[in-house]
């Protein structure tokens, strides 16, 4: 006979689920709270969830105390409740909001180590970075980085690394429209992250992306910008060899600036969820959601992203927004892309991978209301659009996808400057 606390945890009083802590075999004897003797009919493998009652066919499941799912059958008490017999029960949703009160920063000359940005945010780290304007130019891009590797910058030690920024995209787009947009916002924002102080442009020349549209866009140009064309430079390897020559003479001036005290307030934190499975939501994020409200109370800023992977737990942001126009803004965010699936033929719940699923999460809502607890507990102060510059301190939200590469992408281009991915 085992205590409930020893091997089960609710996360509500009204869950009817409780999280297996470790691997439950059947007929296993668990003595509940109120005294009841709990028998496990199967299986459970750990992070996953045990029925505490029986359940009827058409219940409502919660978690955290808030729903899941929807049983589809029949399910004893003691019984493994997944996706063999939990579904996703979609419901049209009437958004509302509220507004409360900003959180009011108290300085306490906390700090931390970095590069100082007198026009921006400072750099936990202090790059060269060499982009490509074009998929075509990604070659020529990746050869001059990579004859910058770590033992090569001995002589340069403030210098954290060259690094390439390659795309797959940048010729045959319509400007102005969709892809054109988040791709020239993504690669002007990028060169202006507080962790790059440099940054050579490569490009082909004929490209849609032209390298100049993408520097054209910040008014205090502070990063040391450059472009080389492959057309105009003559070919692949005279291009490398202008990229090198061009990376050799900027790294005296970056390597100039060293590490100094940076106030808190100068973080802007992405935050990710990586593999997620039935503990993300109850050790990890809920450790940086901590991490985030001691952040804000210094008056740094965290970005919550990955839209998707926050249906079903979008109303716990929308009952702490600072602004009506900031709930406004969530709102129609969820709306576009619950339009969007409908008119594609997807449902929300085909985000959970095989490997959320095997690690115990059943539905999106499931997974949401776990990630949404890397947000703390702060009022949600702005909403952007993917890879807009972000100008607020607070929790904010970013819209984009949930595939992470693209998602952090986004982010850098904010302005982040550290990832706290779990």
């Amino acid at each position: 006979m085992f205590p409930f606390d020893d091997v089960l945890i609710q996360l509500h009083p009204n869950d009817p689920i409780a999280i297996a802590k470790s691997d439950l075999q059947p007929n296993t004897q668990i003595t509940l709270p109120g005294g009841d003797v709990l028998a496990i009919r199967e299986t459970i493998p750990t992070g996953h969830k045990a029925s505490l009652k029986t359940l009827e066919a058409g219940q409502i499941i919660f978690r955290y105390g808030y729903p899941i799912g929807q049983t589809i059958s029949y399910i004893p008490a003691g019984s493994w409740v997944h996706t063999h017999n939990v579904s996703l029960h979609e419901e049209t949703s009437e958004y509302s909001w509220q507004v409360v009160k900003p959180i009011i920063p108290i300085l306490t000359g906390r700090t931390f180590m970095g590069y100082d940005r007198p026009y921006k945010k400072a750099g936990t780290r202090n790059y060269i970075a060499v982009i490509s304007t074009v998929s075509c130019s990604a070659h020529v891009t990746s050869q001059i980085a990579r004859d910058f590797p770590n033992e090569a910058l001995m002589e340069f030690p403030n210098v954290d690394g060259v690094i390439p920024i390659l795309h797959g995209s940048g010729c045959s787009l319509p400007p102005g429209g969709l892809s054109y947009t988040y791709l020239k916002r993504s690669l002007t924002n990028l060169a202006h992250n507080p962790n790059v102080a440099a940054v050579v442009y490569v490009g082909l020349g004929c490209e849609v992306m032209q390298w100049e549209k993408c520097h054209s866009l910040f008014e205090d140009h502070e990063n040391i910008t450059l472009g080389l064309v492959i057309q105009e430079q003559g070919g692949f390897e005279n291009t490398v060899k202008a990229g090198i020559k061009a990376v050799r003479e900027l790294l005296p001036q970056v390597n100039l600036i060293e590490r100094t005290e940076q106030p808190l307030s100068n973080l802007v934190i992405a935050l990710q969820c990586g593999g997620s499975d039935g503990w993300s939501g109850v050790t990890a994020n809920p450790l940086i959601g901590q991490v985030v409200d001691q952040l804000v109370s210094e008056g740094g800023t965290a970005v919550l992203a990955e839209t998707p992977e926050i249906f079903g737990a979008e109303q716990l942001l929308l009952q702490r927004v600072s602004s009506a126009e900031v709930g406004r803004k969530l709102v129609e965010l969820f709306q576009w892309w619950s339009a969007e699936a409908r008119r594609r033929g997807f449902s929300v719940d085909n985000n959970p991978t095989p490997g959320n699923k095997n690690g115990g999460l059943t539905t999106i809502y499931e997974k949401s209301l776990g990630a949404v607890t890397k947000a703390g507990s702060t009022p949600l102060n702005g909403v952007y659009n993917y890879a807009e510059w972000i100008d607020r301190s607070g929790l904010v939200f970013m819209d984009t996808p949930g595939n992470d590469p693209i998602s952090i992408t986004g982010q850098l281009a904010g302005g982040c400057n550290l990832i706290l991915f779990t």
